[in-house]
């Protein structure tokens, strides 16, 4: 019988969400949901140096608001709590003594300046750096002067001689390392709190993992992880590592890359939506092997497998980024996307906090007005502006517009109908440019392009009819008047 699909995520509380681990998330996610099995949660927080309060946290909200959510974890509980690295400390040191017991470790006294040293050595000679075999054999007395000096020792893992480890990944194939090119390494500091090389391997065997998913990264990491594997004696799980996520001029993204929004919370400020930038992520890498590019969670979890995630890196595109939201977008409820909508048009100080009923429905004909323009919806601001501001702003194609012969008499003719009608709505307002095409003469363009610069500023636009209803009677007569008034003005 084969063993349950048990996956981890397993972030640093160091900073935001990021695109790359949110990829690393959702593909744990998917491949535990499509094999019946758990993903699991658990919160590497060993580098106090870095830690952010509240960061890990804030990640959780963020890949719950992707819709990726776990099994275990430190919110949830589980049969392998705690499920924060600090919380197990008392766990990884019956491991560490276990190793120093079996001589496979070993306390080292060097101090970091000296072990800096010995390093600016070693690449002053062309050697690859790696920590020297004179630290492991510390005699009693060199101990007790050691401590006399108050220095706290390291533990060191003893590097086997001469060996050669592979790394059997599913992605890349087999991927070896020579022992003799890494040199022993740190598994506890002077503190007490164990490196991430040891903490994730005792962390990984007790919560049973059995496929470690994650950055390409962490590669170089995996011969000494499976060192450890082998000290103890355990099966070591199967191994995935995911291939560079690149910025469009094919360089590795940096977090001072300013070209590709980089962290989850940003597309959520922004107004994108979270199944969106699922779909978009999962397809970073992976292939479902058709052209089809639009998925929902459930189609991805029934195709998803990674022997279908590419070794190659992936490319970062911000157009089908955008492309993929304005889908989504579309498909959405205006009711959705106008709530969505509403804190950027309240940040803009358009709108207030509390909208009554009225004010709301004015605002959501707005939103549905551009529901299938925007891209992500903090576009609603300047695509919406015209709608709440007095005065108009017209573009350089509008004044173009404005000197052309027919505007006073379309205007004027357009003024009086406005005026003289007893209602205002869409279908009066239909009603009227046909009573002053017949009155004028003017058809098409010529009526109704002078009608949209005068309203709006603009040559393009959303439905002329709906803009013109949801500006308002006052407003509109006014910006007639406005044109009117100042034309030549307007055209210099």
């Amino acid at each position: 019988m084969s063993k349950e699909t048990r996956v981890r995520y397993a972030p640093s509380p160091t900073g935001h969400l990021h695109i790359g681990g949110a990829r690393t998330a959702l593909f744990n996610y998917l491949l535990a949901r499509r094999n019946g099995g758990k993903f699991i949660v658990r919160i590497e927080d060993t580098d106090q140096t870095r830690n952010i309060e509240n960061a890990a946290e804030k990640q959780m909200e963020n890949l719950k608001w992707l819709g990726v959510e776990w099994d275990e974890g430190t919110d949830l509980g589980g049969p392998h709590a705690p499920y924060r690295q600090m919380e197990r400390l008392d766990i990884y040191r019956k491991y560490i003594d276990q190793l120093l017991s079996e001589g496979k470790a070993y306390y080292c006294y060097a101090t970091k300046e000296e072990l800096d040293a010995e390093r600016e050595e070693q690449l002053a000679r062309g050697e690859t750096p790696r920590i020297l075999e004179k630290h492991r054999n510390v005699t009693a007395e060199q101990r007790a002067q050691f401590e006399q000096e108050g220095r706290v020792p390291s533990i060191h893992f003893l590097v086997p001689d001469d060996r050669v480890y592979v790394v059997n990944d599913v992605i890349r194939g087999q991927v070896t390392f020579e022992s003799k090119e890494m040199g022993d390494f740190v598994i506890c500091r002077p503190d007490g709190i164990p490196t991430y090389n040891f903490a994730v391997v005792i962390d990984d065997y007790l919560m049973d993992i059995t496929h470690v998913i994650r950055g390409e990264e962490h590669l170089s990491n995996t011969p000494r992880q499976l060192m450890i594997y082998e000290a103890f004696g355990w099966e070591p799980p199967q191994f995935a590592h995911l291939a560079l996520i690149l910025n469009q001029d094919g360089k590795k993204m940096s977090k001072r890359d300013e070209s590709i929004i980089q962290f989850i919370e940003q597309y959520r400020d922004l107004g994108f939506l979270p199944q969106a930038i699922v779909n978009f992520i999962v397809l970073l890498g992976w292939s479902p092997g058709g052209e089809e590019e639009i998925f929902q969670k459930e189609e991805l979890i029934k195709l998803f497998s990674l022997e279908r995630v590419n070794k190659s890196p992936a490319v970062f595109d911000t157009i089908k980024m955008n492309w993929m939201n304005n889908h989504y977008i579309k498909q959405e409820s205006v009711e959705k996307i106008t709530e969505l909508c509403l804190p950027h048009l309240q940040k803009a100080g358009f709108i207030e906090e509390e909208l009554s009923p009225e004010r709301y429905e004015w605002v959501r004909g707005i939103v549905e007005l551009h529901q299938e323009k925007m891209s992500y919806c903090a576009q609603i601001v300047p695509l919406a502006a015209l709608f709440f501001l007095d005065e108009v702003v017209y573009d350089e194609d509008a004044k173009g517009v404005v000197i052309e012969e027919q505007v006073p008499q379309v205007l004027s003719a357009l003024k009086n109908h406005i005026v003289n009608s007893a209602e205002y709505n869409v279908d009066t307002i239909q009603a009227i440019l046909k009573s002053v095409q017949k009155e004028t003469g003017h058809k098409g363009k010529a009526l109704f392009m002078p009608v949209r610069v005068a309203a709006t500023g603009q040559i393009h636009g959303p439905d002329l009819v709906k803009s013109l209803y949801l500006l308002g009677k006052e407003r509109v007569l006014s910006r007639i008047d406005q044109l009117l008034v100042n034309r030549e003005a307007i055209a210099k």
